[in-house]
């Protein structure tokens, strides 16, 4: 049976055993991450170690005898209902929505958000891939809205923005913040910038026209506009691309290798 314990690593420089609002779980298989906030539903943040076991091996580490459910990444603003994504070929999207009770919804990343939602009134939930491109789309609003149209009330709402690249590993340019900005509903000009910057969605950058990206920032600001409280909404501390012996992470090796998450609904 897992059970939450202190990080199984032995790096107290890094600060592993004091992830506020955060447990590692360890299991007969190894030990993953969860958020404290979601604490009323099986979920994980799986990390490099597991590698090699996709979502069809590692929801039984979750609950015995649940449906899996995943899609096929593309970077992407579309979300789909679960029992759209059963089987392979997996459909093109980056998040999706439970439509049953006992289905595990499975998101990848090396660098990206991921990010779980889910509603303790209904027990359904939701799993997003937010990249930069998914969070300028927001597609995380996509999601509330599908939540929305199936009885949920977005001020109920919980979400975990799990391992992601930090503002001080993630180097954009000035399209990407355009674009980030135009999903906050601010004007692309040197004022929003500087609006951004005092937000601490963008850091500064020595080269000129780029900026660092604090992309769970921007989610978490997104998530604020569309009306979910700051208190029911929580941020991983961990860098991927920071955290080697942890993550896998595109920016930092250019190598294809994900990490998976997932969630289990409970109607």
């Amino acid at each position: 049976m897992a059970e939450a314990v202190d990080a199984p690593f032995d790096r107290p420089d890094a600060g592993f055993n004091d992830l506020d609002g955060w447990s590692w779980v360890g299991c007969y298989g190894g030990y993953y991450l969860q958020a404290d906030l979601l604490q009323g539903f099986e979920h994980a943040f799986f990390t490099r170690q597991w590698q090699g076991r996709e979502p069809d091996v590692l929801a039984g580490y979750l609950s015995a005898g649940i449906s899996v459910h995943r899609p096929r990444q593309v970077h992407s603003d579309r979300v789909l209902a679960a029992s759209q994504a059963t089987t392979e070929p997996w459909p093109e999207a980056d998040g999706l929505v439970s439509d049953n009770g006992g289905q595990s919804l499975w998101v990848c990343g090396a660098d990206c958000t991921p990010v779980l939602i889910a509603d303790p009134a209904s027990g359904q939930v939701a799993t997003c891939h937010a990249g930069w491109r998914g969070v300028a789309g927001q597609i995380l609003q996509a999601a509330i809205a599908m939540l929305e149209r199936q009885g949920c009330r977005r001020e109920q709402l919980l979400v975990a923005l799990g391992p992601a690249i930090s503002a001080a590993a993630y180097q954009v340019d000035q399209p990407v913040v355009s674009a980030i900005a135009t999903s906050l509903q601010l004007p692309s000009d040197a004022e929003t910038t500087a609006t951004l910057l005092g937000a601490g969605v963008l850091h500064s950058d020595p080269l000129p026209g780029h900026w660092r990206l604090d992309l769970r920032r921007a989610a978490a600001l997104q998530l604020q506009q569309l009306g979910i409280a700051s208190e029911r909404v929580t941020v991983c501390p961990l860098c991927t691309a920071s955290e080697p012996l942890l993550f896998h992470s595109w920016r930092r090796d250019q190598v294809k290798a994900v990490q998976w998450s997932g969630i289990v609904s409970q109607a």
